[in-house]
């Protein structure tokens, strides 16, 4: 079962799967072991950047297409969530309509990209991507009447989704069961079904050639795979996955806005959680995004208490000022990378393989 559920790929190292058990657990249980609005977003957001990322490194760790239109599709899916909701109402139909109507344009502008752009190499396709994402980022502010523009929309969500909704009176282990609480489990199931179906995408027939295309792209057509069928592929399904990540969003959020996400910090984000994770391996994306997500979401509170703590120090209180926390994230990823070249994932994996060895 659980080989079925994995699809052959155990993270092959002890460690590494105490510490995704730990995360899963965590996460699952998030709400009771951290109470407090704060860490609950915080654990939300996780569920979402996993799926994100996952989804990105399916293009850039699996296949090699460095990609910059990827938020735009995480986009498309928080937008159609929110502008159907907008106009069908708070309603469990808006929502399907709104993500079908999302994967629906995903696919339809992945493929499109995929099939004049992929024909290019290494980054003028990058370049391309980032053109496009840049072009529909401009639309989706100017488009006012649709996506509210600058301001974007706000929105509700079905009743059982929304924080007014208390089925019980009395808390459970003192937490009190609300929509929000029921919305974060919805999430956490959407983001483990999704993680598990990119698991079996990457190790399945298909994904063996995305990564023979990634390791020397000319052997791969050379002895009959067609290149730009699998990297269009590829990106389609990608796109598909990220559109799902914003649909998320949206509903966690009930609002979103240009630059909620379709912002390139995000993409940023991205890239930097694939590093910090590990490229070519899903489960990095799930410890990269705890890792990022959460030394972005405490980083300046610990700074603060190092910032008072050191007060009779003038330079190190400076230095440890919560204003200075982009400062210290930065001196962390470069230690990260420094210290784990290979992602946290690759090093684990191979300090197991030399142990073993």
């Amino acid at each position: 079962m659980l080989n079925r559920l994995l699809s052959g790929d155990y993270p092959r190292s002890k460690v590494l799967a105490v510490i995704l058990v730990t995360l899963l657990l965590g996460l699952a249980f998030a709400p009771f072991l951290f109470p407090g609005v704060k860490a609950l977003s915080v654990a939300a957001k996780v569920l979402i950047f996993v799926v994100l990322v996952a989804s990105f490194d399916l293009l850039l760790g699996y296949t090699g297409i460095v990609s910059f239109a990827h938020t735009m599709f995480f986009g498309i899916g928080a937008y159609g969530i929110a502008v159907a909701t907008t106009r069908l109402g708070p309603t469990w139909t808006a929502l399907g309509v709104g993500v079908g109507g999302a994967l629906l344009l995903s696919l339809l502008l992945s493929l499109a990209v995929g099939l004049f752009s992929l024909r290019v190499r290494a980054i003028f396709f990058a370049m391309i991507t980032l053109a496009v994402a840049a072009a529909f980022q401009t639309l989706a502010s100017q488009l006012s009447d649709i996506t509210g523009g600058e301001d974007g929309l706000t929105f509700k969500v079905p009743e059982i989704l929304s924080p007014s909704f208390e089925p019980f009176d009395e808390p459970f282990l003192g937490v009190s069961i609300d929509g929000r609480l029921i919305c974060y489990y919805l999430l956490f199931v959407t983001a483990v079904a999704l993680v598990l179906a990119l698991l079996r995408i990457v190790n399945s027939p298909f994904g063996r050639v995305l990564q023979a295309i990634r390791e020397n792209e000319f052997r791969a057509e050379a002895i009959g795979y067609r290149v730009v069928v699998y990297r269009t592929t590829s990106s389609v399904l990608s796109a598909l996955f990220a559109t799902m990540a914003g649909a998320m969003l949206a509903l966690w959020l009930r609002y979103n806005g240009p630059d909620t996400s379709l912002s390139f910090e995000i993409m940023m984000d991205c890239l930097l959680i694939v590093v910090i994770g590990g490229m070519g391996t899903i489960y990095g994306s799930a410890i990269g995004a705890v890792l990022f997500l959460v030394a972005q979401s405490y980083l300046q509170d610990l700074l603060r208490l190092g910032h008072e703590a050191t007060s009779g120090l003038p330079w190190l209180s400076a230095l440890l000022s919560p204003d200075r926390w982009l400062l210290w994230l930065g001196v962390l990823f470069v230690l990260s990378v420094y210290y784990f070249p290979t992602g946290v994932v690759g090093r684990l994996r191979a300090a197991a393989a030399r142990k073993a060895g």
